[in-house]
């Protein structure tokens, strides 16, 4: 199983995965131009990927979805509502529609989309299971509820959201409105709250983490990174990789 993340936050959000003789982009946030050039830096074949995955219509999660699906006639994968709202990206576009919580075969690869709670039209996460062994990813969500642990367990790639650090969100720029809606069980996860879902997601199989979603005004990756080792140190467990995903350049390609 080959995974790299090609962008993470607020600007745009693509994930590739591949395994076996299938490859998937969860979402496509970023331009296609942008796209297609982070795919170019690694590697990566844009004309081999079979299928998008949408989680949900937010711009930075579907921008250049439908174009990348009509650029290489592939199709896009995503619920009926998420279809619906989002009718002017994926015009002129192959939808195969998926019901969350229902786990569809896609070629070689289980994709189980679940929901979870964000302020958007039935926003899910997604688990790919194939042969190679077990992908999560899980952003944009205000509360990790215990069917997203449930979803979550046993990956060897975990894709998990860390927006915020707390008090540099309430300390910070934005409005009083905004920072109520990321605090939110309908917002994001702030790095506390991410690593309390890790307690229950850490074991010695998981290889990579990537730590997604990163704020760039009330976060800073080099705390993410020392918080979310020191208390995996603190897990009694083989220690993964751990990652920040970035905004604006892609991670290497994990094999895993």
């Amino acid at each position: 199983m080959k995974i790299c993340s090609l962008a993470s936050g607020s600007k745009g959000n693509c994930l590739y995965v591949e395994t076996g003789d299938t490859r998937v982009l969860i979402d496509v946030g970023l331009s296609l131009r942008e796209t297609l050039l982070r795919m170019e830096e690694r590697g990566l074949d844009p004309a081999g990927v079979q299928a998008v995955l949408v989680t949900h219509e937010h711009i930075d999660h579907i921008r250049s979805a439908g174009s990348f699906a009509r650029k290489f006639k592939v199709p896009v994968l995503a619920s009926h509502l998420v279809h619906r709202k989002a009718e002017k990206y994926l015009k002129k576009t192959s939808v195969i529609e998926f019901e969350s919580g229902c786990a569809v075969i896609f070629r070689d690869i289980k994709i189980d989309p679940f929901p979870i709670t964000h302020d958007a039209c039935d926003p899910v996460g997604f688990v790919l299971e194939s042969r190679e062994g077990i992908c999560g990813s899980a952003t944009d969500l205000g509360v990790a509820t215990r069917l997203v642990a449930e979803k979550l367990r046993g990956c060897r790639f975990l894709n998990l959201e860390s927006n915020h650090d707390v008090e540099m969100l309430m300390n910070g720029p934005y409005p009083w409105e905004l920072k109520q809606r990321i605090k939110s069980r309908h917002g994001h996860l702030s790095n506390a709250e991410s690593l309390e879902l890790l307690h229950e997601l850490a074991h010695d199989g998981l290889e990579v983490l990537v730590m997604a979603h990163l704020s760039e005004v009330n976060n800073h990756p080099d705390h993410v990174v020392r918080s979310t080792e020191a208390f995996l140190a603190d897990q009694n467990v083989c220690a993964p990789a751990i990652i920040i995903g970035d905004q604006f350049r892609a991670s290497q390609v994990f094999e895993i």
